[in-house]
Order: structure tokens, then sequence, then C-alpha cells
């Protein structure tokens, strides 16, 4: 995994009220996001899980996978997610982050967004298991899509940030008190995404 460490890493701080967010935007290069993207895209545990929402049931907008340390199990949208043991290429991929960020995760929650019709609505990753001030690490490889941001009680507090492929988005300290985020679907003609969201479950 060495070979994949990318050691021209130009953070961005986000200058938003109540937030403390970083952004990398070429965490991995285009050719190391490709070979992990590959390989994650084969060898992971892909589910589709049923959502219900307003009283009816639905398949969720995504594929899915939950690994992490322990069998610690991961509930949320009244879904509950049993974890698998940490995969090779993925326990590389968050020593590289803990080492790079200096913050320290059990659990990775994948999602694959097959096309535009793929989709995760607008939520805070604010669930009891991850604690009062959750740390969220999230990694996108794959087709480019907008992920969008609102204050929950600023109206004019928004943000839409174009995620690319390799990049690396940290959430930290009230972040997730405060803000909503979102992957809203789109009409444009769009590849498959994966997205790497490592945190801690207490």
């Amino acid at each position: 995994m060495e070979s994949l460490f990318n050691f021209n890493l130009e953070p961005l701080l986000l200058d938003l009220p109540d937030a403390e967010i970083i952004y990398y935007p070429n965490f991995f290069d285009k050719q190391q996001a490709a070979t992990i993207y590959d390989e994650l895209l084969q060898e992971i545990a892909w589910q589709q899980d049923t959502i219900t929402v307003f009283g009816k049931t639905h398949p969720q907008p995504r594929l899915t996978a939950l690994y992490g340390n322990e069998g610690k199990p991961y509930s949320y949208s009244n879904i509950t997610m049993h974890p698998h043991p940490w995969q090779g290429i993925l326990q590389k991929i968050k020593s590289y982050i803990e080492a790079t960020t200096a913050c320290q995760f059990t659990t990775v929650l994948l999602n694959q967004y097959r096309d535009g019709k793929d989709s995760n609505g607008w939520h805070a990753d604010n669930e009891k298991e991850l604690g009062s001030n959750p740390i969220i690490a999230s990694l996108s490889l794959g087709a480019e899509r907008v992920f969008q941001l609102k204050h929950n009680s600023l109206a004019d507090a928004k943000k839409s940030i174009t995620l690319e492929n390799g990049s690396l988005l940290l959430m930290k300290g009230s972040t997730q008190h405060f803000w909503k985020h979102q992957i809203p679907k789109t009409a444009k003609p769009i590849g498959t995404r994966i997205n790497l969201t490592f945190r801690t479950i207490k």
C-alpha cells in the first residue's frame, strides 16, 4: 500500500459556521484511485437493504457494505448492519487515513452509487453509537458527485462541493450537530461512485 501513498496533499479548510470540515482533493491520485476502485468493486460484499419512509418500504437507492472491529453493529434509518471482518485493502486505506488525519476509526460504511438515480437524502451522521462529536472521514472513488450541506438553523448557510475521484472529506467537531448533508439524484449520465465513510463506533 505504500506505493499508493500521496505525499503531496493540499488540504482545504471549509469556512462554515459551527463546523470543522477539511477537504483533501487529491488524497489519492487518479491512477491510485482507479486501482482501489476496481478492487473494491469486485471484492466488497455489496448488499441492498430495504428502507421504510412514511410507511412505504422500498429498496435503498444504493448498495452498501459494513466492515469493522469486533462485530459491533451500526444502525441508521431503521436498518441495522453487522460488519464483515476487515478486508486487506480496507485496513490499508484506514491506516493511511489515520496516519494523515491523526484520527482513529473502528468501522467503515461503504456506499456504491451505481448511477445518477442512486442517492443519499438529507441526514446527519449523529447516531448514538458514534458518540457526541463524531469524526467522519469520507473517501470518494469513481464518478464525481455533488455533496450538499445545509445548516439546521441558518437558512443562508449552505454549501455544495463536487467530490472528486480520490478525494477525502473529513468532518469533525460539532459538524454533525449543526449540519445535514446529502448526495442528491442527478439526471446527468454518470458512472458509478464508491464512497467509504470511516467512523468510530463506541
